[in-house]
Parts: structure tokens; C-alpha cells; sequence
């Protein structure tokens, strides 16, 4: 009652104040805290604590080695950190009637499920403490921010023949191909168990689980699904399965490193791709299976400027480094004019003060 009326007191005071042409701060003593499952708040949306803990376990993924309180509490700050700059560009892209609507969700949960049973797909999800609905809010969110991007970004670049020209100048020896080079695509099934991810629920790892994997894979491919859509669903290498599986020219001397690769890749024609093949890490246990498509084949020599795949090439690094730049200093621009409240980071903050 006396907090409460102290609250009161200053209220009245502060409306008399008001009255006369003051400017009143705010009362710090009836500000209100929030609740010890918030850990932060961007433009009044809370962040849960709960969310916070999910985001937390998922970056430890199965490390057996459990980190100190230190460590424990700067991994929970970067993870935080991703979440607010997430929110940050969720509200941008409601602002812009940009969120994934449900049947953008279904169509790529749907992508998702392909390479699993009914069973298989409940398992993993059991397995990472997720749910179907927590999967499905992931997608949204992941899937949301692609379109935000590419409205805000993609949508801006623009590469001049006259940029590829000059970049060409400036990086002709590395068109200059001093062995031959085979342009691949692969799909890669790791033994390795993988936490669950925005847009996968992870698996328990394997080799049996692995082999599985990559051969219900091949019988895809088999029996006609696009190369680049089975690699997007199941291939767990993160460099090139959200680019069909493209490894982009591989040297002739890379390939060779693993004998068996050579062997099979080099039976290939343009456009067929190989039985899945395994390959041993240094202690020559099975790392991972791979299947390999062959795109195109270089023979060794000089590549001219006229060339349409060197276009392309330039073409691509260009766009990359513009999208990355453009981007970076979007989200900067983003996170200026949001309201951003890190209340981990404050308790944190007390905390090493006491």
C-alpha cells in the first residue's frame, strides 16, 4: 500500500507539473521490471526465456563437453543477439505484408518431409524437443526473411557489363586453368548426428542412419526428382545445399585426392550423376556419403572474357559481395530505429557486479 501510494503521490504531482509547462523524466521508481521469463523486448515484443533456452541447447547441439558458467552465458548472448536482429526484421517484413503465408510453410515443410517415413520425420522431431508447430513457426520465420531480402536487397543489384569487364582484368591468371576442372554438384549425408535447425529437426547420426539417407536420396534421383531439389532437402553440407548441390569447378588434382570419387566421376557424361559413394576420414572411419553430379567438364588453358560461364562466374561473385554489403548495412539501419531492451545482458551485467 505505501508503494503504492508513493506511485500515486507522484502521479498526481507529475499531472500538476504537466499542467504548468514542465518537462517530468520518468519515475524510475514506478517503472515496472519485466518478468523473469523475458529476456528482451524489441519495439515491446518480448523475447521468452523459454524460446531463448530452445535457440541455446540447438548451438550446443550433442558436444559432449559441457561449457563453464562464462562460456554458457556468451553463447546465450550471441544466440540472443540473433534472435533480437530475427524480430527486428520479422516486424520489417510484417510492416511490408511480406510474411510467409501458410501455404508457403506447408509447400516447404512438405520439401522437408521427403527424404523421411512418417516415422522417421516424428522421431527426429521427438528427438530435438520439437514439435510440429514449433517446426512450422521456424519455416515461417526463415522463410519470411528470404522474402524481406530479397525485396530490399535483391531487388537493388544491379552488376554493369563494365564491373564484370574490370574484374576480369583484374583477375585474368584466375582464369587461367593450369589443370583440368569438372563443374560438380553433390548431395552429402554425414555420420555425424546434426542438431535441429530453423528448417530441419536434425538427426541422430550414424552409419546405418547415413547410408540410409543417401540411398533413399539416390532412388529419388532415380526415378526422376531434380538433382537440385533432392540436395536442397537432404544434402548436410551448409556451402552448397541451398545452391542445388552446386560445388561451382573442382580441380582435377582435388578429386583425385579420393580415388574412388575420380573413378566414378570420371565415368560420368554431363548431367549423370554417381552411385553414392562413401568417404573415410584420417582415422578411415566413414565420414560421410556422397553422390556427385557432373555439370560440365574443362580441359586445361585460357578462359576469354567472351566466354558466357566466365560471365556468369564474375557475375555471381559480384552480386555476392553487393548482397553482402547491401545487407549488413540494412540490418544496421534496422537495428538504429528499433527499440531494443537486453535484459539478459543487464542481469549479466549485475551480476558480475555483486
Amino acid at each position: 500500500m505505501q508503494v503504492l501510494s508513493r506511485c500515486f503521490v507522484r502521479s498526481h504531482a507529475a499531472a500538476l507539473l504537466l499542467a504548468g509547462g514542465f518537462l517530468l523524466l520518468p519515475l524510475a521508481a514506478c517503472h515496472r521490471s519485466p518478468s523473469a521469463d523475458v529476456v528482451a523486448t524489441v519495439n515491446g515484443k518480448e523475447i521468452q526465456r523459454a524460446d531463448l533456452e530452445r535457440n541455446y541447447r540447438i548451438q550446443l547441439g550433442d558436444n559432449p563437453q559441457k561449457p563453464s558458467s562464462q562460456e554458457a552465458n556468451i553463447l546465450r548472448l550471441n544466440v540472443l543477439q540473433k534472435m533480437i536482429q530475427d524480430e527486428i526484421m520479422q516486424q520489417q517484413a510484417a510492416k511490408l505484408n511480406l510474411t510467409a503465408s501458410d501455404e508457403d510453410v506447408n509447400a516447404k515443410l512438405t520439401e522437408i518431409k521427403a527424404p523421411y517415413t512418417d516415422d522417421q520425420f516424428n522421431s527426429l522431431l521427438k528427438q530435438r524437443n520439437m514439435s510440429l508447430d514449433d517446426l512450422k513457426r521456424d519455416i515461417r520465420r526463415q522463410l519470411t526473411e528470404t522474402k524481406l531480402i530479397n525485396k530490399e536487397i535483391e531487388s537493388k543489384i544491379d552488376i554493369a557489363d563494365g564491373q564484370i569487364s574490370a574484374f576480369y582484368q583484374a583477375h585474368k591468371a584466375d582464369f587461367d586453368l593450369i589443370e583440368p576442372q569438372y563443374h560438380l554438384a553433390q548431395i552429402v549425408v554425414t555420420t555425424m548426428p546434426t542438431p535441429a535447425t530453423g528448417s530441419q529437426p536434425g538427426k541422430p547420426g550414424g552409419e546405418a542412419e547415413a547410408k540410409q539417407r543417401i540411398e533413399a536420396a539416390h532412388s529419388q534421383l532415380v526415378s526422376g526428382v531434380d538433382f537440385a531439389a533432392v540436395a536442397a532437402s537432404v544434402s548436410e553440407d551448409p556451402n552448397t545445399a541451398s545452391n542445388g548441390g552446386d560445388m561451382g569447378f573442382v580441380r582435377e588434382s582435388q578429386i583425385k585426392s579420393d580415388p574412388a570419387a575420380f573413378e566414378a566421376i570420371g565415368k560420368l557424361k554431363p548431367g549423370q550423376f554417381t552411385d553414392p559413394i562413401p568417404v573415410y576420414d584420417a582415422t578411415h572411419k566413414i565420414a560421410y556419403f556422397a553422390i556427385y553430379r557432373l555439370l560440365s567438364s574443362e580441359p586445361a588453358g585460357q578462359r576469354e572474357l567472351n566466354d558466357p560461364r566466365v560471365q556468369q562466374a564474375i557475375h555471381q561473385t559480384l552480386h555476392d559481395s553487393q548482397k553482402q554489403l547491401l545487407q549488413t548495412a540494412y540490418l544496421e539501419t534496422l537495428r538504429d530505429n528499433a527499440r531494443v531492451r537486453n535484459y539478459l545482458a543487464e542481469e549479466i551485467l549485475k551480476q558480475g557486479a555483486q
